[in-house]
């Protein structure tokens, strides 16, 4: 892979014009297809527009390991966070004979091709631990990487052809060389990026006005719109809140651009990565604040890194990354100021006042007021449009279970008591209408069941985004394939899991089907409970065996669980 030894050299973009680009265009037919997955799309446009520089392609195995031993490419360049395209054993096999892969949008429109890739494989444990320090599944990265990544690591050039295509916010998408130039039109000799994931509050303003004021630069409020973390707010609500923002600022010195990146939620790593991202559009500056980037906590509860971990490896690199840490800590609200200060400025006796990301998420689902302390009234607006009160928004009741354990009678049955109550649309996503419907070429291998689940968890997710109720009932015997339907439900609203834990003995028993005697008998194969595995949930919210409990009772508990959940009104009991 090409790359340039300096940060401070020219900045590179992949993009082919002219004859070259004809020439790319008549390859097309020729090479097999790889349709990239949304994080693999993210990493190939930052690639190609040059944010990603001195990139020009996904890493190659020398370079791979160069970066996740020593945060460095094999030239020597500083550069801390591997950029891979996992694929599958087949799909490796037929780009390195073909000499090339041609790389397409979720549309199957080409964008790219990978040139001449080289494959390797990659030990996926000792990446998680050198890049992120652990391989606890807590942290999404290393999640990702040890359930969702492919075997094989593709490395080499990218040939760009077409820009991914956004519908979204065009006016605020400015590649880094657009940056650059916008910048100089204005004259802003000196630019502060910071790096955003969530919704900006009066902390966050007052953090960033400062750091501008402390440069004597301009501000560039820099979100990230591709992929964060798991359960964010989506970035449709987060622009509009940034645009609300933006007027509070004095003067004309802020610009507000959105970033295509798919995270890593890496803490130190990550900080080092974003400032060299901010370098490449135009920034002088970067701000590093509190537990930048970090994902949360571990299996044991404890921070994956420490607080102020990600400025001291910023801090260590200063001299050679061409662009200037901004750091500060953690803005809070003093009372008896009426104003905010760095924490560390807090003296004894002070009030510090704070709401937490769960107090706002409680405050948004109970319809409470946000204090205006916390954020300006406009951006309070933004987000009590989009996220109503619970009792208002969507959610997904997911059933999961052996056959014949009473997962659909169940189903059937709540969905019949949520009509009944009136005031959403429910849809039940029963396993065997799904299967007829919606997955009928799919047969019972893991692939095609974890599919089917994936399927699933789509429309719940749909149904949910829209403000109705998704009623599932699926065997759904992998662990993994449940959390990837929660996730995507969770991006809009609850996910509700209850495992109805009635014994495969109490099941065969009833074998209403007669499945069971004929899997027992070899004539169905790859049956869950049998030949096949069920990995029983470790946390669903709610458990129950319909072997002890009546349907009415069943029933009862659910509803019971929706309205402590606070997304139905308490009633009268049910009988279903």
């Amino acid at each position: 892979m090409r790359t340039y030894s300096a940060h401070g050299g020219p900045l590179v973009d992949c993009y082919l014009v002219g004859a070259a680009l004809d020439a790319l265009r008549v390859r097309l037919t020729e090479l097999p297809r790889l349709d990239l997955s949304p994080r693999q799309l993210c990493d190939l446009d930052l690639i190609a527009n040059g944010a990603f520089s001195p990139l020009t392609g996904f890493l190659g195995e020398a370079d791979y390991n160069s970066v996740v031993t020593n945060m460095r490419l094999a030239d020597g360049t500083l550069w801390p966070m591997p950029i891979t395209l996992d694929v599958s054993e087949a799909v490796a096999e037929q780009a390195v004979a073909a000499g090339g892969l041609v790389l397409t949008d979720a549309e199957g429109v080409p964008v790219a091709v990978l040139d001449r890739p080289t494959a390797f494989r990659p030990d996926l444990r000792r990446e998680a631990e050198l890049v992120f320090g652990t391989v606890d599944a807590k942290h999404p990265a290393v999640a990702f990487l040890l359930e969702r990544s492919k075997p094989v690591y593709l490395g080499g050039d990218v040939l760009a052809i077409n820009a991914p295509l956004h519908y979204d916010f065009r006016r605020l998408r400015q590649t880094p060389r657009q940056l650059q130039d916008a910048f100089a039109e204005q004259g802003f000799a000196r630019v502060v990026a910071f790096q955003t994931r969530n919704p900006m509050h009066k902390a966050h303003f007052e953090l960033t006005r400062r750091a501008a004021e402390a440069i004597g630069g301009a501000l560039l409020i820099h979100p990230v719109v591709g992929l964060t973390k798991p359960g964010d707010i989506d970035h449709y609500t987060r622009v509009r809140c940034y645009e609300q923002l933006l007027p509070h600022y004095p003067g004309h010195r802020t610009v507000l651009s959105l970033l295509n990146l798919a995270m890593r939620m890496g803490g130190p790593r990550e900080a080092l990565w974003h400032a060299l991202i901010r370098k490449n559009h135009g920034c002088t500056h970067f701000i590093v604040g509190r537990d930048h980037a970090g994902p949360g906590s571990s299996s044991a509860g404890q921070p994956f890194y420490g607080p102020y971990d990600a400025q001291h490896l910023v801090s260590q690199f200063a001299d050679e990354i061409g662009i200037t840490m901004v750091p500060f800590a953690e803005m809070v609200y003093v009372e008896e100021r009426q104003d905010y200060a760095p924490i560390d400025e807090v003296k004894p006796g002070e009030t510090v006042l704070n709401i937490s990301g769960t107090e706002m998420r409680r405050l948004l689902m109970e319809g409470a007021a946000i204090p205006a302390w916390f954020t300006f009234p406009e951006v309070a607006a933004e987000l009590q449009r989009t996220h109503p009160p619970r009792a208002h928004q969507g959610f997904t009741v997911f059933f999961t279970g052996l056959s014949g354990a009473g997962k659909s009678t169940i189903a059937n049955a709540l969905m019949v008591s949520l009509l009944e109550r009136g005031g959403r649309a429910v849809t039940l996503l029963d396993g065997d209408l799904v299967r007829k419907h919606l997955s009928s070429e799919l047969g019972f291998s893991r692939e095609h069941r974890m599919l089917n689940v994936s399927r699933i968890g789509f429309v719940a997710s749909e149904i949910t985004k829209n403000g109705g109720v998704a009623v599932c009932a699926p065997i759904a015997p992998y662990a993994e394939s449940r959390l990837a339907a929660r996730q995507m439900v969770e991006a809009y609203g609850p996910f509700v899991e209850i495992h109805v834990s009635t014994s495969l003995e109490v099941c065969e028993q009833r074998d209403r089907k007669g499945l069971y005697a004929l899997a027992r008998a070899g004539k169905i194969q790859s049956f869950t409970g049998i030949s096949d595995p069920y990995e029983v949930p470790e946390n669903p919210e709610l458990r129950i065996d319909t072997a002890t409990l009546t349907q009415t009772e069943a029933v009862q508990r659910v509803l019971d669980y929706l309205v402590a959940l606070g997304v139905i009104a308490a009633e009268a009991e049910v009988t279903a």
